[in-house]
């Protein structure tokens, strides 16, 4: 790849593990509402300690900054294999189970 498509290609994973964190932020705020677990244990902490919103806000606050760091300071090549390898987890551990709950839940509501 040349040096341009692979600026545009981070540029296009950084985006699209924002876009991860933002959902896994309001599926994690929602599905709490709808009484679901989290499963993160050091996030239940933080529930407890300071509370749902604001420790989502903080967590999510602190791994969107990570991600711009990340993109900015990083070689363009270890950003990109490092940022696909996050995408991929969090579509594993976020989206995934997140999607399936939700998707269980509408089915026994029709």
């Amino acid at each position: 790849m040349h040096t341009e498509d692979v600026d545009s290609h981070l540029y296009r994973l950084l985006v699209l593990n924002l876009a991860l964190q933002l959902f896994d932020g309001v599926a994690t705020y929602q599905g709490l509402r709808l009484g679901f677990r989290e499963a993160n244990p050091l996030l239940v902490s933080a529930f407890d300690l300071i509370g749902v919103v604001p420790a989502l806000l903080l967590f999510k606050a602190k791994a969107c900054g990570l991600l711009v760091l990340l993109h900015r300071a990083a070689p363009a090549r270890i950003g990109v294999t490092v940022l696909r390898g996050l995408a991929a987890v969090y579509c594993i551990l976020s989206l995934g189970p997140w999607l399936g709950k939700f998707v269980s839940l509408a089915t026994t509501l029709l």
